[in-house]
């Protein structure tokens, strides 16, 4: 894939590049969706256990994470979380806490990007990610 190519396909500020669902037990959350919506998972390796990636069966693409709370993931909600594209992480976290939110987790490095988990006035959690500073 071109360079251009490769920006042009990474998601763009404000739209929703991810969402998971972190919780105790996830290969039986993951049979579940497998089971409900038809999701088949594939493992990503943690380190010591799998977390999955589960792949839509009318595209073959991952749609969502389905996700152990364990190691830096144990303090996320049960719920399923969506990641908004930031251009700023940082900036985004500031305006977050100066707006009345909550930054509850991160931020955090994966691969080439970083990412937070934030809870606004009302108490919803979203995470957002961007590029690494």
């Amino acid at each position: 894939m071109t360079e251009e190519a490769s920006v042009a396909n990474q998601p763009k500020a404000g739209t929703v590049a991810w969402q998971d669902l972190t919780v105790q037990d996830g290969e039986r959350l993951r049979d579940f969706y497998a089971a409900v919506v038809g999701w088949r998972p594939e493992p990503v390796e943690m380190g010591g256990y799998a977390d999955f990636n589960v792949v839509a069966p009318s595209t073959g693409e991952p749609a969502a994470g389905v996700c152990f709370a364990r190691g830096a993931n144990a303090g996320l909600p049960p719920q399923w979380l969506i990641y908004a594209t930031v251009d700023d992480l940082d900036a985004s976290l500031k305006a977050c806490v100066d707006s009345g939110g909550v930054v509850v987790d991160g931020p955090r490095g994966m691969g080439e990007q970083r990412f937070a988990v934030i809870r606004d006035p009302a108490g919803a959690h979203m995470g957002l990610i961007g590029p690494k500073a």
